[in-house]
Formats: C-alpha cells, structure tokens, sequence
C-alpha cells in the first residue's frame, strides 16, 4: 500500500478555519467535520490563532474582524492575478520585440 501523501493548507486556510471555532463559538470538533479536517490538526490551529491575536493586543494591535480579512484575501488573489498578468505581458512584449528585431534584420 502506498504512503499516503500529507495534505498542506496555505495560512490563510488555517485562520479562517481557527475563526470559524473562535468567532461563532462552536465546538473545534464539529468545525473539524464540516471541513473534513482532523480535530487536532485544527485544534493547533485555533491555539496558533488565539496566541496570535493576544500577542497583537499587548502591543496594542487590534486583530483583523471577518471583514477585514476576506478583504485582505480578495486583495491577494488580485495581486497574485495581476503579478500573473504582468509576467505574461513581460514575455510577450520580449518575443513581439524579438519578432520586430527579426523582421528588421531580415530587409
């Protein structure tokens, strides 16, 4: 039988998941179901969240709410779509120049 391969979760995954136990006060165990997770595994997330979130108050931070942090997700889907386009438009740009340079070479 073949090792089963181990699931990774991007962070942001792992926040969101901790605040729908932090945020609407249900069980980590009936969040863990619904996301088809192990308890544990989102148990660790949930302490990592609520270490974080006390930290950023002793420095007098005030923690991102739900709003914020859907926001601040769309935010990076955005930039990480537009870096995407920028990639490709470098790249097309260099071949129509290479193209050009040919063209002309070639008279």
């Amino acid at each position: 039988m073949p090792p089963r391969q181990r699931r990774s979760y991007s962070t942001e995954y792992n926040v969101e998941a901790a605040h729908r136990v932090i945020d609407t006060g249900r069980t980590i165990a009936e969040v863990a179901r619904e996301l088809g997770i192990n308890d544990g595994l989102l148990s660790n997330w949930v302490k990592a969240e609520r270490r974080r979130i006390a930290a950023a108050e002793v420095v007098g931070e005030k923690p991102l709410d739900a709003a914020e942090r859907a926001e601040l997700q769309r935010l990076r889907r955005q930039v990480a779509e537009l870096e995407k386009d920028n990639q490709f438009l470098v790249k097309a740009s260099a071949y129509f120049a290479a193209m050009q340079k040919n063209r002309t070479g070639s008279n």
